[in-house]
């Protein structure tokens, strides 16, 4: 990361998005938006590649399922696992969703790139995304369709959520001299002074 103009994320386009062929409509969302595109490439990921990208540490793990723990609760439903082994399930949903098809990996750059790729891709499930979003505008699922398919939500796009996040996931696709530096036209006119 050079500065705050040239943060970078990691977006997937997943299986889902791929085979409904609205791969364009996506990438425009984000290049309407002032975030330029520095790597791209399509994909099958393997069950190596899925686990490298899903990895989550014992903490996160903790938190996930928590997180699925409170929601159940919330709805009245039953909890019957640890907090890690709901992870551990989510985890196994996100891995088969994302080795059921090409994918179409992405290194997005931009000031506060991570912050509006997030926010033009909506909430992770779609039935709460904000009208005008890619998961609200492109997708009916939800958690509750996905847990009752024992499968994970098909929400179209993965979107880093952290710039420690952002890293390790970029490093999972590319390489380094997989990633382009050059300029927009448009670059002077969002990061230029107004004297240049």
């Amino acid at each position: 990361m050079k500065t705050a103009s040239h943060e970078r994320t990691l977006v997937l386009l997943k299986p889902d998005a791929v085979q409904r062929g609205i791969m364009g409509e996506i990438i425009t969302r984000f290049e309407r938006k002032g975030l330029k595109i520095v790597a791209m490439k399509m994909v099958w990921p393997t069950q190596e590649i899925a686990e490298k990208h899903y990895f989550w540490s014992e903490e996160e793990k903790i938190a996930s399922g928590n997180r699925t723990i409170n929601a159940y609760q919330s709805k009245g439903l039953p909890t019957t696992k640890t907090a890690i082994e709901y992870a551990e399930d989510t985890q196994r949903k996100l891995y088969k969703l994302l080795m059921s098809g090409p994918v179409v990996a992405i290194v997005i750059e931009g000031a506060h790139a991570i912050e509006h790729v997030r926010k033009v891709v909506g909430a992770g499930n779609p039935l709460q995304a904000d009208v005008g979003t890619i998961r609200a505008d492109y997708t009916i699922d939800s958690y509750i369709i996905a847990d009752e398919a024992d499968r994970a939500a098909r929400n179209l796009v993965h979107a880093s959520s952290s710039i420690s996040e952002a890293e390790r996931e970029i490093q999972v696709w590319f390489k380094e001299d997989e990633i382009l530096n050059y300029d927009l036209a448009i670059e002077k006119i969002l990061y230029g002074s107004d004297n240049a």
